[in-house]
C-alpha cells in the first residue's frame, strides 16, 4: 500500500507531541533569522539555525565515523523515535534536528553505505508518493552527516526555491526514454542536470546514462552529487546537482575568514543554513556565488558531461 502525504503528516504530528526533544528543536524553527537575495536569476534564502550544527560541525572522517555508534540504525536511535516501514526496506523517521517544518530521514533498514547506484526509482516512487515533499539525496562526501549508512531525507516542497527557479529558465533537452526527459539547466548559477520522470522506471534508465557519464574522482565510490526529487503533475522531477568539492576552501572554525558551512541538497536546493550567527552575518550573495563556484563543476565541464550521455 502507498504511502501519502497525509499518513507522514499525521505521523510528524504525534511524534512530536511524544517526544520533547524534537518538539523544541521544531518549535524552534519559529524563531529562527531568515534573509533573502536573488543571484543571476535565482532566488536564495539563508537561514540561523543554531540546532543545524549537529550536521554542519559533523565529523564524517573514516576514524570519526568508526568512533561512533550509528544513530540510523535501529538500536541506537532515541526510545521515542518512532519509524513507518516503507517499500520493505526503509523507515520513515522524524528528523529530529529540522530545516524545515516538516523533516524527515528515511534510512535503510540495513547498514550499508550511503551509494545512490540502483536506489533511484525508489527515491522516484517515494516523491511520487509523498507528493507534498521534496525527498533529497547527500552523497557520501556531499553533505551526508552519516556516510556509512543509506539514507534519503525528505521535507515541504514549498521550502526550497530551485524549483521555482526551473520553472523559468530555459531546458536543453539531452535525452529520452518514453514519455521521459533528461534535460541540462545552464543559465542558472548553479548547473544542474533535470530528469522528468513519467514513471520510476524510465526515470532510472535516463539517471543511470548521467551517471555513466559523470565523472568519478579519485578515492571516491561514486560521482559526487546531490539530487532532489519532487512530485509534479506529469511524474516526478529529478535535479541532479554534481560536485566536484566536499566543502568550500573557507570552512572551519578558526580564523576570520571562516565560516561552519558545509553545503548539502538543502543549501544546493536555494536554501543555505548557517548554525552561527556571525556566519548568518557575513553570508551574501558573493559568498553564496563563490560557494557555488568552488563547489560545482564548470560550464565545460558540465556540457562534457551531456556531450557523453550515451
Amino acid at each position: 500500500m502507498a504511502l501519502t502525504s497525509t499518513e507522514v503528516n499525521s505521523f510528524i504530528t504525534a511524534q512530536i507531541a511524544e517526544w520533547p526533544m524534537a518538539a523544541g528543536n521544531f518549535a524552534a524553527l519559529a524563531n529562527v533569522e531568515v534573509k533573502e537575495f536573488d543571484l543571476d536569476g535565482m532566488h536564495f534564502k539563508v537561514q540561523f539555525n543554531p540546532a543545524r550544527i549537529v550536521s554542519s560541525g559533523a565529523k564524517v572522517d573514516a576514524a570519526a565515523i568508526k568512533a561512533r555508534k550509528c544513530f540510523l540504525c535501529d538500536e541506537n536511535r532515541p526510545a521515542e523515535q518512532r519509524g513507518i516501514e516503507w517499500n520493505g526496506h526503509s523507515t520513515v523517521l522524524l528528523n529530529p534536528f529540522p530545516i524545515f517544518p516538516r523533516h524527515l530521514t528515511i534510512p535503510d533498514t540495513s547498514h550499508t553505505l550511503q551509494l545512490i547506484d540502483g536506489r533511484i526509482a525508489d527515491m522516484i516512487k517515494l516523491a511520487g508518493e509523498l507528493d507534498e515533499y521534496t525527498v533529497f539525496y547527500n552523497g557520501p562526501r556531499c553533505g551526508a552527516s552519516a556516510p556509512d549508512h543509506m539514507h534519503f531525507q525528505a521535507g515541504n516542497s514549498d521550502f526550497l526555491t530551485i524549483s521555482d527557479a526551473l520553472e523559468h529558465t530555459e531546458l536543453k533537452e539531452i535525452a529520452t526514454d518514453g514519455e521521459s526527459t533528461l534535460s541540462l539547466a545552464d543559465k542558472l548559477p548553479i548547473r544542474v542536470f533535470v530528469i522528468d520522470a513519467a514513471n520510476p522506471e524510465e526515470g532510472q534508465s535516463l539517471f543511470c546514462r548521467l551517471y555513466k557519464a559523470l565523472p568519478v574522482p579519485e578515492g571516491e565510490a561514486e560521482p559526487m552529487m546531490n539530487i532532489l526529487a519532487f512530485a509534479t503533475p506529469a511524474g516526478v522531477r529529478l535535479v541532479v546537482i554534481p560536485r566536484k568539492r566536499h566543502r568550500p576552501s573557507f570552512y572551519g572554525t578558526e580564523g576570520d575568514d571562516c565560516m561552519l558551512l558545509s553545503p548539502a541538497s538543502v543549501d544546493m536546493g536555494g536554501v543555505f543554513i548557517t548554525p552561527r550567527p556571525q556566519d548568518f552575518a557575513r553570508l551574501d550573495a558573493a559568498t553564496v556565488l563563490r560557494v557555488l563556484n568552488e563547489l560545482c563543476l564548470s560550464e565545460t565541464e558540465i556540457n562534457n558531461i551531456a556531450t557523453n550521455v550515451e
